[in-house]
C-alpha cells in the first residue's frame, strides 16, 4: 500500500447534513433547558417584582419560539400525507405483492412522519409547562402585589421604641455609605466624576437654551397678553408643566447615563442617587402643575375659579403633600440600600401617611370658593358640603388605615391621591388643549397661529390643518406618555409595559387576522419609497434617454405612463407584503370578481374600475365645472360607482363613472377657473361699426371682473339679412361668474348704444306682418344684445304698432356661442 506523502493528511469524511427533524429535535432540548432554567430563577425571585416581569417576558417568548418549531414541521408532514395518498394502501393478504421500491418508500415516509409527530408532541408538552410558568408567575406577582397592600402590622410601642433606636445607626450607616462613594470619587475618579458634573451641566444648559428658544412662546405669560382666552389658557397650562417637567427628567437621566458610563457610581449608592433625581423630576410636575391650574400670583391665568388666597394654600398643600411622599419613598429606598429593620420602614411610611391625612384634612378649612361676580383678590368661602366631606372623610381613612396596621394600603393610597391625580389632571388639560386646538379657526386665534402666519404665510385653510395635526399629537402624546405613568403608578413594571406595547404594535389578532402596525407603517414607507422612485425614474428615462432619442412625443407619453403604472403597481405590492397582509387573499378577490362578472355584475364592475380610474386620474375634481352628454352642473361628490353632479337649477344627478370614462367630457374648470364669455350684440346696417366694437371695448375695459390680459375683443362676426351681428369676447378671472358678468355686460351695452344713438329704424321688409297691413309706420332704434330673446322695442314703435292693431316683430338672429350659459 502506498503511502500518503508527509505533511499531507488523509481525506476527512463529508459531514452529514442533519435532517429538518434532527435539527427541531436539537433546538427543543435547547428550549428545554432554558425552560428548566427559567423555572429554577422564577423559584429564586418570587418577592422581586420586577424580576419577576422580566422573567415573564422571557417565558413568553421561550413559549412563542417552541410554537415557531413545531410550525416548521408541518410542511413536512403534509409532503409526507399527500405522497402516502399517491401510494395507497398496502395491498391486503392474498393481494399481489407491491414493489420493493414502493414498500421501502412506504416504510420510510411512515417512520418519518412518526419523528415528526413526536417531535410535535414534545412541542406540544414544552408549550403547556411555558405556559403554566407564565401563569405561575402573574399568580405570584398578584398575591404578592396584594400581600405588599394588605399586609398587617401590629402598631405598638415596642415597634416605635425599635424604630428610634433604628434612626441613629441608619443615619451612621448612611452618612458612611455616602462619605466614602464620596471620598473614593474625589480620590480616585476625580476626573470621570468632575465629567460628568461638566457634562450634566452642559446638557442643562443647552436643554435650558432649546426649550426656552422653542417652547417660549407657548409658556410665557408675559407675552401672550394679560388678558388671555380660555385655549390659551389651557395651552399655557399643559405646556408649562410638559416641558419644565421633560426638562428636569431629561437632565436626570442625562446625569445618571453620565455618571455611570464613567463608572463613577458604586453598587451600594446607586439606588439613592436614583431614587433622589426620580424624586426630584416628580416634585417639579407636581409644582409646575399645581402652579399652571391655580396660577396663585396670575389670576387671568388661572383655569379654575378659586381665589387668590385660596389658590396660594391649595398649592402650598399639594406640594406639601408631593415632599412627604418623596420624602417617604427615599427614606425607603435608603433602608432598603443600608438593609436596615423592616420595622423602621413600617413607621416612617406611618408618619408620612398620618401627615397626608391631616393635610387633606386641614384643606377641608380652606376657602377657595369666589361666587359669581365677585373678584378673585376677595375673601373667599368655604368648599360645599360634599367636597369639604370628602377630604375630611379620605384624611381619616388614611390615619385610620395607618393605626389600624395596614401601612401599605395607606401608603399606597397616599401615593395615588397626590402623582396619580396629578397625572390625571394632566391628562385632562391636555384633551381639553388638543380638543380646543383642532377646533375650526382656533389656532388663528392663538399666538402660535399669528406666528405662523406671520412667519410662513399661511392661510386659514392650512392654519386649521396644522391645528388638527396640533390636537392630534397633542393626544398621542397625552396617551404614549401618561399611560405608561399610570400603569407604574399602579405597580405594573417597565417590562409588562414594553411587552404590552410591542403586542400592540406587532401583533394584534383579530380572529384569523394578524395584524402589525409597524407592519402597516413599514408597508407604507415602503410605497411611498417606491413611488418617489418610480416619479424619479419617469423623469429620467423621458428628459434623458428619449428626449435624446428623438421619440415621438405620444410614444413618450405612453412610455411614462406605463412604467408609473407598473412602478406603482409593484411599490403597491410590496407594501402590501411588507404590511404582512396576504396576497392568497387579492387573488381570491380578483377571483370572486371575475365571477361576479361572469355572472352579470359588468355595468358594477365597470363603474366600479372607472371610479378608480377617475379617483387616480383626476380628469376633474370636486367643485369642478363639468359638461357630459346633456348634464351639466358642478361635481359635489366622486364616489367609485357614480358621481354626484348638481345643476344650476339645484338637482342633483347621479352620473354612473362609465359614461365619463367612454363618453367626452368637458370641464370648463380643469386647471383653473380662467374662461372666456361671449356676448352676440346684433344691430341694423346704419351703425357704424367700428364705432360699435369701439363701444363695446370700452364697455368691457369698465368692468371689474373682466380681466385686462388676456384683452376683451370686439370681433364683426357676421351679415344679416337686416342686421350686423357682432360679439364681444371677455376673459374672466372665473368662470363661474359668467353669469353676473354677461348680465351688467347686456345692461351696459344697452345703456351705452341707446345714449349714443346706435341702430336705425326697421324698414317695411324688415317687419313680417301678421295681420290685415298696417297703417303709418314710426321709425324707431331697435338693439337686441341678448341673442337668446326678442331684442326691447322703443315706445314709438310700439304706439304705431297699438295704433294700427298690428303685431309685428323684427327679425332676430340667435347666436349661441360657448360660455354663453346662464
Amino acid at each position: 500500500m502506498a503511502q500518503e506523502p508527509a505533511g499531507q493528511s488523509a481525506p476527512q469524511p463529508v459531514a452529514a447534513v442533519a435532517s429538518p427533524q434532527a435539527q427541531a429535535a436539537e433546538q427543543l432540548e435547547v428550549a428545554r433547558k432554558n425552560l428548566a432554567r427559567l423555572t429554577d430563577q422564577t423559584n429564586n425571585a418570587k418577592n422581586d417584582d420586577s424580576r419577576l416581569a422580566e422573567l415573564k417576558v422571557e417565558v413568553d417568548a421561550a413559549a412563542k419560539q417552541i410554537i415557531a418549531i413545531s410550525v416548521a414541521t408541518r410542511p413536512r408532514l403534509d409532503e409526507i400525507k399527500a405522497r402516502l395518498a399517491e401510494l395507497g394502501d398496502p395491498p391486503k393478504d392474498g393481494a399481489a405483492p407491491e414493489a420493493d421500491v414502493v414498500a421501502q418508500e412506504r416504510k420510510r415516509l411512515l417512520a418519518e412522519r412518526g419523528e415528526i409527530n413526536a417531535l410535535t408532541g414534545t412541542a406540544e408538552d414544552l408549550s403547556v409547562q411555558a405556559t403554566k410558568l407564565s401563569n405561575g408567575i402573574t399568580a405570584t406577582r398578584r398575591a404578592l402585589f396584594s400581600n405588599t397592600l394588605l399586609k398587617h402590622t401590629d402598631i405598638n410601642g415596642s415597634m416605635v421604641m425599635d424604630a428610634i433606636a433604628a434612626i441613629s445607626m441608619e443615619r451612621q450607616a448612611f452618612t458612611r455609605t455616602v462619605g466614602s462613594w464620596l471620598t473614593f470619587a474625589w480620590n480616585f475618579k476625580r476626573l470621570q466624576f468632575l465629567t460628568a458634573l461638566f457634562l450634566s451641566l452642559c446638557a442643562a444648559f443647552v436643554l435650558h437654551a432649546v426649550t426656552r428658544r422653542v417652547f417660549s412662546p407657548l409658556i410665557d405669560r408675559e407675552t401672550l397678553g394679560e388678558e388671555p382666552g380660555y385655549i390659551t389658557r389651557l395651552s399655557v397650562a399643559f405646556w408649562s408643566t410638559m416641558v419644565p417637567t421633560m426638562a428636569t427628567g431629561v437632565f436626570a437621566a442625562t446625569s445618571y447615563f453620565f455618571l455611570q458610563v464613567f463608572k463613577v457610581l458604586r453598587p451600594d449608592i446607586a439606588p439613592f442617587i436614583s431614587a433622589t433625581l426620580a424624586i426630584s423630576v416628580a416634585l417639579m410636575f407636581v409644582s409646575t402643575l399645581s402652579n399652571a391650574v391655580l396660577a396663585p400670583k396670575q389670576n387671568a391665568w388661572r383655569l379654575v375659579r378659586v381665589s387668590d388666597h385660596g389658590a396660594r394654600l391649595l398649592v402650598l398643600s399639594i406640594f406639601a403633600m408631593a415632599v412627604v411622599n418623596g420624602l417617604d419613598y427615599l427614606a425607603g429606598t435608603i433602608s432598603e440600600m443600608l438593609g436596615s429593620p423592616v420595622v423602621f420602614t413600617v413607621v416612617k411610611s406611618l408618619v408620612a401617611t398620618i401627615i397626608i391625612g391631616l393635610i387633606l384634612m386641614a384643606m377641608s378649612l380652606i376657602k377657595p370658593i369666589v361666587p359669581a361676580g365677585e373678584t378673585l383678590d376677595g375673601q373667599g368661602r368655604p368648599w360645599p358640603r360634599a367636597v369639604s366631606l370628602l377630604f375630611v372623610l379620605t384624611g381619616v381613612a388614611l390615619i385610620l388605615a395607618t393605626l389600624a396596621g395596614y401601612v401599605g394600603l395607606a401608603r399606597f393610597i397616599a401615593t395615588q391621591i397626590v402623582m396619580t391625580g396629578a397625572i390625571l389632571v394632566t391628562m385632562y388639560i391636555g384633551i381639553l388643549t388638543g380638543k380646543a386646538v383642532a377646533k375650526q379657526n382656533a389656532l388663528a386665534d392663538t399666538v402660535v397661529g399669528r406666528y405662523l402666519e406671520k412667519r410662513f404665510g399661511m392661510e386659514q385653510v392650512a392654519l386649521d390643518q396644522t391645528g388638527l395635526a396640533a390636537g392630534l399629537g397633542i393626544y398621542v402624546l397625552v396617551v404614549l406618555f401618561f399611560i405608561p405613568l399610570i400603569l407604574l403608578q399602579w405597580g405594573f413594571q417597565i417590562a409588562d409595559i414594553e411587552a404590552w406595547a410591542y403586542r400592540i404594535f406587532t401583533d394584534i389578532n383579530i380572529g384569523s387576522i394578524k395584524i402589525s402596525i409597524v407592519g402597516i407603517l413599514a408597508g407604507v414607507l415602503l410605497f411611498a419609497a417606491g413611488y418617489v422612485v418610480t416619479r424619479w425614474f419617469q423623469r429620467w428615462i423621458d428628459g434623458n434617454v428619449m428626449a435624446r432619442s428623438r421619440v415621438d412625443t405620444g410614444v413618450r407619453n405612453s412610455v411614462k405612463t406605463g412604467i408609473g403604472y407598473l412602478g406603482i403597481g409593484l411599490a403597491g405590492l410590496i407594501g402590501i407584503s411588507a404590511a404582512g397582509f396576504n396576497l392568497s387573499n387579492l387573488a381570491l378577490v380578483a377571483g370572486a370578481l371575475s365571477l361576479g362578472v361572469g355572472f352579470g355584475l359588468q355595468n358594477i364592475v365597470s363603474n366600479f374600475v372607472s371610479g378608480l380610474i377617475l379617483l387616480v386620474e383626476r380628469p376633474f375634481k370636486v367643485g369642478d365645472w363639468v359638461v357630459t352628454g346633456t348634464t351639466e352642473g358642478f361635481v359635489k361628490r366622486i364616489s367609485v360607482r357614480a358621481t354626484e353632479i348638481e345643476t344650476f337649477q339645484r338637482q342633483t344627478i347621479m352620473v354612473p363613472n362609465s359614461l365619463f370614462i367612454n363618453a367626452s367630457v368637458g370641464n370648463w374648470t380643469h386647471k383653473n377657473k380662467l374662461g372666456r364669455s361671449d356676448i352676440p350684440v346684433t344691430v341694423s346696417y346704419s351703425s357704424a361699426p367700428r364705432q360699435v366694437m369701439d363701444t363695446l371695448l370700452k364697455i368691457a375695459a369698465a368692468h371689474p371682473l373682466v380681466l385686462k390680459n388676456p384683452q376683451p375683443l370686439a370681433v364683426f362676426s357676421a351679415f344679416g339679412d337686416a342686421t350686423m351681428t357682432f360679439e364681444l369676447r371677455v376673459y374672466l378671472a372665473d368662470i363661474v361668474n359668467g353669469t353676473g358678468v354677461r348680465n351688467d355686460l347686456r345692461l351696459a351695452i344697452y345703456e351705452q348704444f341707446k345714449e349714443e344713438g346706435l341702430g336705425a329704424p326697421f324698414s317695411k321688409e324688415e317687419l313680417e306682418p301678421e295681420a290685415p297691413p298696417p297703417g303709418p309706420e314710426t321709425d324707431a332704434l331697435t338693439l337686441q344684445a341678448d341673442a337668446a330673446g326678442p331684442a326691447e322695442v322703443p315706445s314709438p314703435l310700439e304706439d304705431t304698432i297699438r295704433r294700427s292693431g298690428t303685431q309685428r316683430r323684427p327679425r332676430r338672429v340667435t347666436v349661441e356661442t360657448v360660455g354663453d350659459r346662464d
